[in-house]
């Protein structure tokens, strides 16, 4: 467990300027601590050249007095009440604010997804896989969307239920399901967030919002999902952290079928009741243990030495490109020791310049 001000100092270096998941955990692997990162950060920034707010003092305690008045309580990975599927996929969230859930089962967990714009039949079959799943003892994950979410949502309100946002806890995206929102809390589910308060939810966030639906999710169910949508980006996420990818069939002649038929084309596991997702899930060690067999984080030396030079950095610079490449393979090329490479991909990383993918593949940003 972390003290009171291991907590707030967490916050900070979280909440700070383009530290996100992976670059949290290499500052606190290369400084030993989020305080000393925090210390450090100044320096480092300086040989960026590019300016970067740090969060205060003042912020983080601002932030965890609000989280107090709405109810809601801010996890860190490693903790006991930390959703224990997340630790396995990439960029897991160091930090994450919950609300409820404290009865929930958040190891036999299904996600469920779909259209905003569900027809009346996609409704219905969420409501009969929703709630036939709760009473085999799952919990229900969803993203408190119009449509297929909510409708997951409430037909798993008395037997458990998951909602993850987009938004801080104090922006539920869309307004409609705030009352859903509420309804889920009193009736002991759940909603989860890595947001800060305050945050209004952008077109950008709700991708990163589902890779946690997903993430909490031992397999993912598709009802209704055009060619282009948001269920298919929570779907190959779900694929890539190794979870079970479940669809509907639909008419060829529904658009919000066609998201859903090809993914069984591609070798989503096609359903027409519970049981279909209940026999695949259930014939698994119980423990998942296949989930947990890749190491996310980046593969880096945490002993320091001199800071990298300039012609290190020019080095570095005319490897990388927008393509991903393994950070192995970039130590490789350029002859640097292994902390001088993560000492500058520190550098990049805190600059905006670069991004992870998949914890071990990096790449310049594109413009």
């Amino acid at each position: 467990m972390l003290t009171p001000a291991q907590r707030t100092a967490w916050l900070r270096l979280l909440r700070t300027d383009n530290v996100g998941p992976a670059t949290f955990r290499q500052l606190l692997n290369r400084f030993g601590s989020a305080e000393a990162a925090l210390d450090a950060l100044p320096d480092i920034l300086k040989r960026t050249g590019k300016p970067l707010r740090i969060t205060t003092q003042a912020q983080a305690e601002d932030e965890l007095a609000g989280l107090d008045r709405y109810g809601a309580r801010l996890v860190a990975s490693g903790e006991p009440a930390y959703p224990p599927l997340l630790n396995f996929i990439p960029a897991a969230p160091p930090l994450v604010t919950m609300a409820g859930g404290e009865n929930l089962d958040w190891q036999r967990t299904v996600g469920i997804v779909g259209a905003r714009n569900a027809s009346s039949a996609g409704i219905k079959m969420t409501r009969l896989l929703a709630t036939d799943l709760g009473e085999r003892g799952y919990t229900i994950v969803s993203g408190l969307a119009r449509g297929i979410d909510a409708a997951a949502h409430k037909a798993t309100l008395t037997t458990g239920t998951i909602a993850v946002l987009a938004g801080g806890f104090d922006k539920i995206y869309p307004e409609e399901n705030i009352p859903l929102a509420h309804d889920i809390l009193d009736n002991g589910g759940a909603l989860l967030t890595e947001m800060p308060l305050g945050w209004e939810p952008r077109s950008r966030d709700f991708p990163r919002r589902n890779r946690l639906v997903s993430g909490l999710s031992l397999g993912i169910v598709v009802v209704e999902a055009a060619k282009k949508s948001g269920s298919l980006i929570t779907a190959r996420l779900a694929l890539e952290q190794n979870r079970d990818v479940f669809a509907v069939p639909g008419s060829p002649l529904d658009p919000r079928a066609e998201g859903g038929n090809a993914l069984i084309q591609q070798g989503a596991k096609l359903i027409t009741c519970a049981e279909d997702i209940i026999e695949t899930l259930g014939s698994a060690d119980p423990a998942r243990s296949y989930l947990f067999d890749r190491d996310w984080e980046p593969d880096l030396d945490p002993s320091p030495e001199a800071a990298p030079t300039e012609d290190d950095r020019t080095r570095l610079l005319q490897l990388i490109s927008s393509t991903p490449v393994e950070v192995d393979e970039l130590i490789r090329q350029s002859d640097l020791t292994v902390s001088a490479m993560q000492m500058l991909l520190l550098e990049l990383d805190l600059a905006g310049l670069i991004e992870w993918s998949s914890g071990q593949l990096v790449a310049l940003k594109y413009s």
